[in-house]
């Protein structure tokens, strides 16, 4: 009887503190990886159906997992088209008997071959560097200027930037398209940059300017007072301060320009050697193009983007998160 007491006393009893913590512990978790599950498995499904022949995802739609002998013969003609450009004999000796006529037989031989995806590549990553380049160079000055400097409008400029951010690209569309009609900008890569950073600079401003805030004024004056100019003092005190506001904003601007088709479409559709992978992936929805090189294509324009947002992934949540909290 003595040690049935005993033992009673020594159970740990939880207390209420305890028990509201162990169970947002546990609903945390659930939370994550659900979202993550939501998050993950469009693309993982994407990947699956590019392995597999477009039969078999008519016959067995739900299926999972891609087979070793799928992922070997989507894969295989990839090699050959790397290797050897070709799967004629006729066109290249050298192509080996188990790489003739065998891009019809991938996804993505179809997609880079067949639709001539890799132009569509070029263009896209020349249009994206030229917008980011252009935006970080006029955006840094002008978003120091506006923090900094104290001059006639001001404040006015500040939410001059704000409301331009706010007009959705639909409304300036019909308008830029007329203008760089006009002035015979349309259908260049040149224009369409122009046309990007009507819409990427406002954003940038609006960032950097947010980031700027933050930065001690005292050592800007410091460099001035040592003789540097406003040129030299930005070069070698404000942008090495503002690096994860300045990566945050070349990746924003980056994916927009990536992944834009509105304009493209409107500026570029009738030059197809000038098309982006936007307006390549469209092509792609056709009832005559197989579903696969579609989930194909789609994970050729999304991987470059995913990439380069886990490597930027630090400096942007610090970037966006710069002047939120002052003090």
């Amino acid at each position: 009887m003595a040690s049935m007491t005993q033992t009673n006393q020594t159970q740990k009893v939880w207390t209420r503190e305890e028990i509201e913590s162990l169970a947002g512990r546990i609903i945390k978790w659930i939370l994550i990886v659900f979202f993550a599950v939501i998050t993950v498995f469009p693309f993982y499904w994407m990947l699956n159906l590019s392995l597999r022949p477009e039969q078999d995802v008519l016959t067995n739609p739900t299926k999972l997992f891609p087979s070793g002998e799928d992922i070997s013969n989507t894969l295989h003609p990839v090699g050959c088209w790397l290797r050897y450009g070709t799967d004629d004999p006729e066109e290249n000796p050298a192509v080996p008997a188990d790489c003739t006529n065998v891009f019809s037989r991938s996804s993505y031989t179809i997609v880079l071959v067949q639709q001539g995806f890799p132009p569509f590549i070029g263009n896209s990553v020349l249009l994206a560097l030229l917008t980011v380049s252009l935006t970080l160079l006029l955006a840094i000055p002008a978003a120091y200027a506006i923090t900094r400097l104290t001059y006639q409008g001001r404040n006015a400029m500040s939410w001059g930037i704000l409301l331009i951010y706010m007009f959705p690209a639909i409304v300036l569309a019909i308008p830029l398209f007329v203008v760089f009609t006009r002035t015979g900008l349309a259908g260049s890569l040149e224009g369409l940059v122009i046309v990007y950073l009507s819409g990427t600079l406002p954003v940038a401003l609006y960032m950097l300017r947010s980031y700027f805030v933050t930065i001690p004024p005292d050592l800007e004056e410091a460099a001035l007072i040592d003789g540097c100019t406003y040129a030299s003092t930005i070069w070698r005190i404000t942008i090495p301060l503002a690096t994860p506001a300045i990566a945050s904003v070349a990746l924003y601007t980056f994916m927009i320009a990536w992944n834009e088709f509105l304009y493209a479409f409107l500026f570029l559709f009738t030059q197809r050697d000038r098309w982006t992978l936007p307006l390549g992936l469209q092509q792609l929805n056709d009832q005559e193009v197989p579903v696969t090189a579609l989930m194909a294509g789609s994970l050729i324009i999304s991987i470059p983007i995913i990439v380069i947002f886990f490597f930027f992934e630090r400096f942007l949540t610090r970037g966006l998160t710069a002047g939120a909290v002052k003090g």
